[in-house]
């Protein structure tokens, strides 16, 4: 098996060109235009009916949302484990790459009042994409030396929002320029929502041929032996994760990170998962309005995660980290103040988020990587997603609950300036030169973990 170079230019091109693959479906279809096409068009008028009460598009959403994230949470690490142990990254990658890209494609085909088609399909692609990051985040700390995780990290972000707001862009311009072609906006936006599919699973089979894996594939324990291959392989995964998951509690500073990064992300996260419902729904703002602020906000935040990389180069990722939460608080106050109909002032926001998204994602993801055993990259990533993706579970699920008991999106949006500073304050805890030391005192042999 031919292991990866470290900082290999090839290497890392094909590793930075998958983020410019996927990021096509995170910010056309599930950042923008599904969440406003499934508030506006797809729910009926008076919402969609579940369990004896009607929805609205805003909460059904949130808590789609939610489950999705915690399917992935159940699944990323055991899957994260087996990847390690059967040296198969690529091939996880390759997996769910395909199968979220296929599903996201087939989105074109929904319309009015298909409700429950909708959310099916989307929640098999949001897996697709939540489960391949954690194998493509996996190479990271494979492909990289420690003098340039954080540069690296910041570079596939930087060339996701430049692929992502490409593909965005040709979509803006279809829902812009429907009249002239002649189709109508429910039209524009489905066609918009398979092409970035077809761009997610294009750009892919780019990026996967430039990839090589590494490590050697454990064999089996002897007691595995009479098993199917597939039932041996997930006793192995959920063995190694459970074992993992017993030593954490030795590496306190490992663990205090992420529980920071739990609360943090879970501010950023429900910002994200819900701009463009609560644009919709409390801002009254248009389906163009909302596609120019997301192109906004990929423009800047190429340039935010480049930024913030040489920010962490001079003052460590740590001090950056916690510069870009206290920038997050701002923007979450700001966002409760602007006015219903205000697209200039949502304009502002989208620009202050892209400031701070893209170094807050990058400078997490490769601050994390300085953190862990290389030989078990996979597994702890797949830990990072469930931590990512827990958060995911908590924020849009409280913004629902919030908004459903209030009756305005706007004190939901407020209350998440707690999940940054709290989060700020943790971070600031966080002994990371320790946290370097100690990943050279995880070992592992088949399906244990242990301690040197």
């Amino acid at each position: 098996m031919e292991t990866p170079v470290k900082n290999d230019r090839k290497t890392l091109f094909g590793w930075a060109m998958y983020d410019w693959a996927n990021s096509a479906y995170f910010t056309t279809t599930a950042a923008a235009l599904l969440p406003h096409y499934f508030a506006r068009s797809i729910v009926p008028e008076g919402g969609y009916s579940l369990f004896g009460r009607a929805y609205d598009g805003q909460t059904l959403w949130g808590y789609t949302v939610s489950f999705g994230a915690l399917l992935c949470f159940l699944l990323t690490p055991m899957l994260g484990a087996i990847a390690d142990f059967s040296a198969s990254k690529r091939r996880f990658l390759r997996a769910f790459a395909y199968g979220g890209a296929l599903f996201a494609t087939l989105l074109c085909f929904v319309g009015t009042g298909d409700v429950a088609l909708t959310l099916m399909l989307f929640l098999v692609s949001q897996m697709g994409f939540v489960g391949g990051n954690v194998f493509y985040d996996g190479f990271l700390p494979d492909i990289t030396t420690p003098d340039t995780i954080d540069r690296v990290s910041a570079r596939g972000y930087a060339y996701g929002y430049v692929g992502g707001g490409l593909q965005f862009a040709v979509a803006l311009g279809l829902v812009a320029g429907r009249e002239a072609l002649g189709i109508t906006l429910e039209t524009a936006v489905r066609l918009s929502l398979g092409m970035a599919g077809l761009w997610w699973l294009g750009f892919s089979a780019f990026a996967l041929s430039r990839l090589r894996e590494g490590g050697e594939a454990q064999p089996l324990p002897e007691d595995r032996h009479g098993l199917p291959r597939p039932v041996a392989y997930a006793r192995v995964g959920f063995e190694r994760t459970w074992a993992t998951v017993r030593k954490l509690r030795a590496f306190r500073p490992l663990v205090l990170f992420l529980m920071a990064y739990i609360i943090y992300n879970d501010g950023v996260q429900t910002v994200i998962d819900m701009a463009a419902v609560y644009a919709t729904d409390t801002l009254k703002l248009s389906t163009t309005a909302i596609m120019v602020t997301l192109l906004i906000v990929q423009v800047v935040a190429f340039l935010g995660a480049l930024l913030f990389g040489a920010l962490a180069d001079r003052i460590g990722a740590q001090r950056a980290l916690l510069a870009s939460l206290g920038l997050w608080s701002l923007v979450v106050i700001h966002a409760y103040f602007v006015p219903e109909g205000a697209a200039v002032r949502f304009f502002i926001l989208g620009a202050a988020v892209g400031l701070v998204l893209g170094g807050t994602q990058a400078l997490s993801r490769s601050l994390y990587g300085s953190m862990i055993p290389e030989t078990a990259s996979a597994e702890f990533y797949g830990f990072f997603s469930v931590f990512s993706k827990l958060s995911a579970v908590c924020g849009p699920f409280i913004f629902a609950t919030v908004s459903a008991l209030t009756g305005s999106a706007r004190h939901a949006i407020l209350s998440l300036i707690v999940f940054f500073v709290v989060g700020a304050v943790l971070l600031a805890r966080v002994d990371v030169e320790q946290a370097r030391a100690s990943r050279l005192r995880w070992r592992f042999e088949g399906a244990e973990a242990g301690i040197a």
